[in-house]
């Protein structure tokens, strides 16, 4: 009878000891035996990047997961940003969220991860020809119209503009670039210089906007009425080559995103506009939709995270003045 029992028990433990086919098998958990998310940004220093952390934590302990931070330093950095992928897959984490800060150069070591078991969502700015979990972004065409329409209501329908785009291979102020062109175009406005762009630094940025605004300056100011800037750096360094010339109020501008700086200066009618995103939710909600996928939940394909316009009028607005400032991390 002994025999007979102990022939009957040991299927029954062996069954015991393996895990759920449902449950994520790409390595160990954390000591806590959470999961492990690991979210890359495209860079570390903007303003914007920090918000977006916030969000991705406070995500991670509302849904008891460990959220891993860690990108480039710079949006320029390719190669680093590949190597943080790749360190992460080697670290087996159970799913990683990423912003692709070139739309081609990060499709091999996304589909890499996905290969190796290691779910992966695309936030912020698309990636080329990859299928992931799902894309968590701004409507960034719609947030490029939002700021042409709003050029086109300060010079009334008429005038010469420029865009200092940001940098190659950057989705996410490509398409701003792009829904911007198509508002002030349709609207009647004449753009006189697009091919420019600021590079991935406030420096580079305030460089390349003191380059392009020497090519229409006049003696009583500049031979336009109207700039536009895709993100947080270059409307930055734009500002600063404006107040360097003494120009700043004196043609309209209309950024992308918010820093204390570039909120001084709407403020002060330095900025006739910013279209604001909003990096807390973006961050919170994708650390969010991967746990639910992680945990056998059915996700959205696409989730838009919203952007609205601030102004000097309208800046005091609950919903404005929040983003505006958003949390931090």
């Amino acid at each position: 009878m002994r025999v007979q029992v102990l022939a009957f028990l040991l299927p029954v433990l062996a069954l015991a000891g393996c895990g759920s086919p449902d449950a994520p098998s790409n390595g160990p958990a954390s000591p806590e035996g959470k999961l492990r998310v690991a979210v890359i940004p495209k860079g570390t220093t903007h303003e914007f990047w920090k918000s977006v952390n916030a969000g991705a934590q406070e995500a991670g302990n509302e849904f008891g997961v460990e959220v891993i931070w860690k990108g480039p330093l710079k949006e320029d950095d390719r190669e680093e940003q590949i190597k943080v992928v790749e360190n992460f897959i080697t670290q087996k984490v159970d799913g990683i969220v990423l912003a692709p800060l070139d739309d081609t150069a990060l499709r091999l070591p996304v589909d890499t991860a996905q290969k190796s078991g290691i779910p992966v969502l695309i936030f912020d700015s698309a990636l080329k020809d990859v299928e992931t979990v799902s894309f968590v972004a701004t409507d960034s065409f719609r947030g490029g119209q939002i700021a042409g329409e709003r050029m086109a209501e300060l010079l009334g329908g008429s005038g010469r503009v420029i865009v200092l785009r940001y940098q190659e291979g950057s989705a996410s102020t490509t398409q701003r670039e792009e829904g911007f062109l198509k508002a002030a175009q349709e609207a009647g406005l004449k753009v006189v210089s697009s091919n420019q762009y600021a590079g991935a630094t406030v420096e580079t940025a305030q460089r390349g906007s003191e380059n392009l605004l020497s090519r229409f300056r006049k003696a009583d100011g500049l031979d336009l009425e109207g700039i536009f800037c895709p993100n947080e750096s270059s409307t930055f360094g734009m500002l600063r080559a404006l107040q360097g010339a003494s120009l700043a109020g004196k043609v309209r501008f209309v950024g992308f995103d918010a820093s204390p700086k570039l909120v001084a200066a709407l403020e002060a009618g330095e900025i006739d506009g910013l279209v604001l995103q909003d990096p807390h939710k973006m961050g919170y909600l994708a650390v969010k939709t991967l746990v639910r996928y992680l945990r056998g939940e059915q996700v959205e394909k696409r989730i838009d995270t919203g952007a609205v316009l601030a102004t000097k009028e309208n800046r005091s607005e609950p919903d404005i003045a929040k983003l505006l400032a958003p949390p931090q991390s």
